[in-house]
Protein backbone atom coordinates (compact mmCIF):
# COMPACT_ATOMS: atom_id res chain seq x y z
CA UNK A 1 0.00 0.00 0.00
CA UNK A 2 1.25 3.45 -0.86
CA UNK A 3 -0.05 6.64 0.74
CA UNK A 4 0.85 10.14 -0.43
CA UNK A 5 0.23 13.20 1.71
CA UNK A 6 0.50 16.63 0.16
CA UNK A 7 0.70 19.67 2.42
CA UNK A 8 0.35 23.17 1.00
CA UNK A 9 1.96 25.73 3.32
CA UNK A 10 4.58 28.43 3.36
CA UNK A 11 8.09 27.74 4.67
CA UNK A 12 7.27 29.78 7.79
CA UNK A 13 4.15 27.71 8.42
CA UNK A 14 6.13 24.49 7.96
CA UNK A 15 8.80 25.60 10.45
CA UNK A 16 6.12 26.55 12.99
CA UNK A 17 4.33 23.21 12.47
CA UNK A 18 7.43 21.22 13.42
CA UNK A 19 8.26 23.51 16.35
CA UNK A 20 11.25 25.44 15.01
CA UNK A 21 11.72 28.96 16.43
CA UNK A 22 10.95 32.05 14.38
CA UNK A 23 14.37 33.52 13.56
CA UNK A 24 13.03 36.32 11.38
CA UNK A 25 14.20 39.13 13.73
CA UNK A 26 17.69 37.61 13.92
CA UNK A 27 17.83 37.18 10.14
CA UNK A 28 16.66 40.76 9.58
CA UNK A 29 19.37 42.09 11.93
CA UNK A 30 22.03 39.95 10.21
CA UNK A 31 21.02 41.27 6.78
CA UNK A 32 21.02 44.85 8.10
CA UNK A 33 24.54 44.39 9.50
CA UNK A 34 25.74 42.98 6.19
CA UNK A 35 24.24 45.96 4.33
CA UNK A 36 25.90 48.38 6.77
CA UNK A 37 29.23 46.60 6.30
CA UNK A 38 28.94 46.78 2.53
CA UNK A 39 28.23 50.52 2.79
CA UNK A 40 31.25 51.04 5.06
CA UNK A 41 29.29 51.85 8.22
CA UNK A 42 30.68 48.90 10.21
CA UNK A 43 34.42 48.65 10.90
CA UNK A 44 36.01 45.72 9.02
CA UNK A 45 37.57 44.46 12.27
CA UNK A 46 34.12 43.98 13.81
CA UNK A 47 32.91 42.13 10.75
CA UNK A 48 35.99 39.88 10.73
CA UNK A 49 35.54 39.04 14.42
CA UNK A 50 31.91 38.16 13.81
CA UNK A 51 32.77 35.97 10.82
CA UNK A 52 35.48 34.08 12.74
CA UNK A 53 32.80 32.76 15.07
CA UNK A 54 30.50 31.79 12.22
CA UNK A 55 33.00 30.46 9.69
CA UNK A 56 32.18 26.78 9.16
CA UNK A 57 35.73 25.82 8.18
CA UNK A 58 37.78 28.14 10.38
CA UNK A 59 40.38 30.19 8.54
CA UNK A 60 39.49 28.69 5.14
CA UNK A 61 35.84 29.69 5.57
CA UNK A 62 36.90 33.14 6.76
CA UNK A 63 39.05 33.54 3.64
CA UNK A 64 36.05 32.68 1.49
CA UNK A 65 33.90 35.30 3.25
CA UNK A 66 36.68 37.88 2.94
CA UNK A 67 37.00 37.29 -0.80
CA UNK A 68 33.23 37.58 -1.24
CA UNK A 69 33.15 40.92 0.58
CA UNK A 70 36.18 42.24 -1.27
CA UNK A 71 34.56 41.41 -4.60
CA UNK A 72 31.41 43.22 -3.42
CA UNK A 73 33.38 46.33 -2.52
CA UNK A 74 35.18 46.34 -5.88
CA UNK A 75 31.87 46.48 -7.79
CA UNK A 76 30.89 49.75 -6.07
CA UNK A 77 34.14 51.50 -6.96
Amino acid sequence: MKINVEIDCTPAEARAAIGLPDLTPLHDRYVAMMEEAMQGKVPPEMLETMMRGWAPMGEVGLGLWRSLFESGFKKDE
